[in-house]
């Protein structure tokens, strides 16, 4: 395949979580047993539904081949496009036709998020292995009431992806220690033809996302539990460490930091930027490193937005995806899923489940063990130097929609910094 195909097919992998999509898919789906309630738990199958970028975009169904060739359980594996799959799977949710298994995402930012879905009554309680594999601080991103109602599938760090070759070809012999020497690297990216950082501007989850991995040092490593104090009417965007997160992206904008161009951008333009070159660095999931590295040959990996002088470096991860059982498929379809889960919580099909999903095991951080675009944050991650995604708590998707709209509005001088924190403060209380 010619490298320029390669690049296209990553389009969709940048998604760190699946974005809300406008298309609804025809289909249903449903357990794969008939509904027989009697039916062997060690034998009935199940159905599974996930979102996929791409046909190359599939360790869910290799892991779930996998459990078949050793169980002998069949598992129909339902993909979907990622830009569809939180209508299709709210949608078929309310249906009542859904998989008996369905892929979402932690809290409740999101209109597949966890917490929304067992409010709602969608989602069967787990057994405890499932409590067991939460990362610290994020019961309540999975438990309501001591229930927990998903089972994380990795820590999925999401960070600067940074093109090593791009870098050198710029003459920026290493990564930015600091913000500060990021804008002296943004003069010198611009000199060698280059930009800094490739944007995808017109695309508010993008403009979204880069926002909160600058957060992780300017509000998370001085206040980790800022969500926390915010939904107690403690503190304010407007009065925060959030003000210097506007303020960073304002001026990396003004000192050509982004790529010309860069409010209109979209995903194309960071496959395109990252694959082709053009660009050193792009706020993705770390999984994008080794995708754009093995259809470039270009050396990639994953570094921590850089603190300001005199800050300490932090990063941004967290268990971006969860396994979540549908409470009204059928007893034996259920207690069949409950026994994937199990096998899947097994420390070596965690791995193996992390390495083919280009994340970290849940099962634990090991620097040695990492894969190694993950080397440059290795040691905060295994220090726990880092914060989960911040909208994954926040109390609805329009805080994230203020702050990806927002940044948009800050790109093309339509908004101001005190516009957008005023517009993220009155979406948080609505």
């Amino acid at each position: 395949m010619p490298q320029h195909s390669r690049i296209r097919h990553l389009r969709w992998s940048l998604l760190a979580i699946p974005a809300a999509g406008a298309l609804v898919l025809a289909g249903c789906s449903g357990s794969t047993d008939g509904g027989d309630s009697s039916a062997d738990p060690d034998t009935v199958g199940f159905s599974l539904m996930v979102a996929q970028a791409n046909d190359a975009d599939d360790f869910y169904a290799q892991t779930a081949q996998k459990y078949t060739e050793e169980t002998g359980v069949p598992i129909e594996v339902i993909p979907y496009p990622s830009d569809a799959y939180n209508t299709q799977v709210t949608t078929q949710l309310q249906a009542g036709n859904a998989a008996d298994m369905m892929v979402l995402a932690p809290g409740t930012g999101q209109p597949i998020s966890v917490i929304t879905l067992a409010d709602a009554g969608f989602l069967e309680p787990l057994d405890d292995t499932a409590a067991g594999l939460l990362p610290a601080g994020s019961e309540a991103e999975f438990q309501i009431d001591g229930k927990t109602y998903a089972q994380p599938t990795a820590l999925t760090p999401v960070g600067m992806v940074f093109n090593v070759t791009a870098a050198d070809e710029a003459g920026v012999t290493e990564y930015p220690s600091t913000y500060e020497d990021l804008l002296a690297a943004c003069a010198d990216a611009r000199e060698a033809g280059k930009s800094f950082t490739v944007l995808a501007g017109g695309v508010s989850f993008n403009t979204g996302l880069i926002s909160m991995l600058i957060s992780a040092t300017r509000v998370y490593a001085q206040t980790p539990d800022w969500n926390e104090q915010r939904a107690a009417g403690d503190v304010t965007f407007a009065d925060s460490g959030w003000k210097d997160v506007l303020d960073d992206i304002v001026e990396m904008n003004d000192k050509g930091c982004f790529q010309d161009g860069a409010a209109g951008g979209t995903f194309d333009s960071i496959t395109q930027g990252m694959g082709g070159g053009t660009s050193l660095t792009a706020a993705v999931p770390g999984s994008a490193a080794a995708s754009i590295g093995d259809a470039t040959g270009a050396e990639l990996n994953v570094q921590a937005f850089p603190p300001a002088d005199g800050e300490k470096a932090f990063t941004v991860t967290g268990a971006n995806y969860a396994w979540g059982i549908n409470a009204a498929s059928d007893d034996a379809v259920k207690a069949s899923a409950q026994a994937f889960l199990d096998w899947v919580a097994q420390p070596e099909n965690a791995k193996a489940y992390a390495d083919l999903s280009g994340s970290v095991p849940i099962t634990g951080i090991d620097t040695e063990t990492l894969l190694p675009e993950y080397a440059p944050i290795g040691d905060l991650l295994a220090n726990g130097d880092y914060a989960g995604l911040p909208n994954a708590t926040w109390p609805n998707p329009a805080v994230y929609d203020a702050l990806g709209v927002g940044v948009q509005g800050l790109l093309t001088g339509q908004k101001t910094v005190d516009q957008v924190l005023a517009d993220m403060d009155a979406a948080w209380d609505q």
